[in-house]
């Protein structure tokens, strides 16, 4: 069973999600040959002031 952590920035509307879900959920039915069901994913929201790139916060 795949377990799927994805980090996205806050503000992701339930409509997004669920369209990655069902995407990440086939993808992993289609490479592993697994049921729907065997797939886990948690989502972390972050915020841009969590995150840094080049020595700068991406809220800057």
């Amino acid at each position: 069973m795949p377990n799927i952590t994805v980090e996205i920035f806050r503000g992701r509307t339930l409509d997004q999600r669920r369209q990655f879900v069902r995407g990440i959920t086939q993808a992993a039915v289609d490479a592993f040959g697994i049921s729907s069901e065997g797939v886990r994913i948690t989502f972390f929201e972050i915020e841009r002031s969590d995150l840094a790139r080049g020595g700068v916060l991406l809220s800057d």
